[in-house]
């Protein structure tokens, strides 16, 4: 794929989403084979381990025999995936360090437009969202190839006066979906950790598979500041004039801090964390997250 689609300093170039997700799009089929339609089929197509309630007509016993373990046999028109992507719009997501060229917001869109895309050319239902403290704009679930319009207009917004509040609008849209599927988080999650993770363990206790995509602006890790600065809380809207040479090493042990609990949780709690920064080529980002969820999924 060629590096010019990306880019996010090529992308920041374009001023309309439309436009970029139109170009991520563009990158994304010059680079990638469509994937077979599995369609209706009752041909037998692959093992899952089972879960409790699932139909114990489908348990392979055979299998079961030869290994002491469960699995559920799965079939072609089984296989294709829900997947809900969810994007934090909040006050803070509008951040972008001078030197950066894309807000997180905008990098955050990219990625889920993407994300879309390249669900719906594999004929899987995608639903996406955006949210602040509640849920903003909700596109249903569909696999059709109009769909991918509709998620790009729903993502072609710009963040909210709101700050964040995670487990609030997870409850929300939680409650719209209506069968398990893959739940793609994106955003800064610069909430309370103990309220996020809830909202997160309320989709896994609900069997969804659950990825958080973590995204950043290099200044959040580094903080690169060397003369007097007025820091603006975008989330509380206070402001601070500080030295930020004084505080630069406690600074970043409490990102530090904050970034290593948040994922060693999500661990902990079965889920998948992924650290992705502005600065960072869009199909780079995109290789990370889906060679290990593939490594994961099988």
């Amino acid at each position: 794929m060629s590096p010019k689609f990306f880019d996010p300093q090529t992308l920041a170039r374009i001023r309309s989403f439309r436009l970029r997700a139109g170009r991520l799009a563009e990158g994304l089929a010059s680079g990638m084979h469509r994937s077979r339609r599995k369609g209706t089929s009752i041909e037998f197509a692959e093992h899952r381990e089972y879960a409790p309630g699932d139909d114990l007509r489908y348990v392979d016993w055979k299998a079961y025999a030869r290994t002491d373990r469960l699995f559920v046999k799965q079939y072609e028109d089984e296989t294709n995936l829900f997947v809900w992507i969810a994007l934090d719009a909040s006050r803070s997501m509008a951040y972008r360090h001078p030197d950066s060229p894309l807000t997180k917001f905008e990098y955050g869109q990219c990625l889920a437009a993407s994300l879309a895309w390249l669900a719906l050319q594999k004929q899987d239902s995608v639903s996406a969202t955006t949210f602040d403290s509640r849920v903003r704009m909700h596109v249903r679930p569909g696999s059709s190839g109009s769909h991918w319009n509709q998620i790009v207009d729903a993502l072609d917004a710009s963040p909210t006066d709101e700050k964040t509040s995670l487990a609030p609008a997870l409850h929300d849209a939680a409650e719209r979906m209506g069968r398990r599927g893959l739940v793609v988080a994106i955003g800064d999650f610069f909430d309370d950790l103990e309220a996020t993770l809830a909202g997160l363990k309320q989709l896994r206790a609900r069997r969804h598979r659950v990825a958080i995509l973590h995204v950043l602006d290099p200044a959040e890790l580094e903080f690169p500041f060397d003369v007097p600065t007025l820091f603006r809380d975008l989330e509380l809207s206070g402001e601070t004039q500080v030295d930020p040479v004084s505080l630069r090493a406690a600074y970043r042990e409490e990102i530090d801090r904050f970034r290593r609990e948040l994922a060693e949780a999500a661990r902990h709690w079965g889920m998948e964390y992924y650290l992705m920064t502005t600065t960072e080529p869009i199909d780079g980002a995109l290789a990370q997250f889906l060679a290990r969820h593939e490594r994961l999924s099988t």
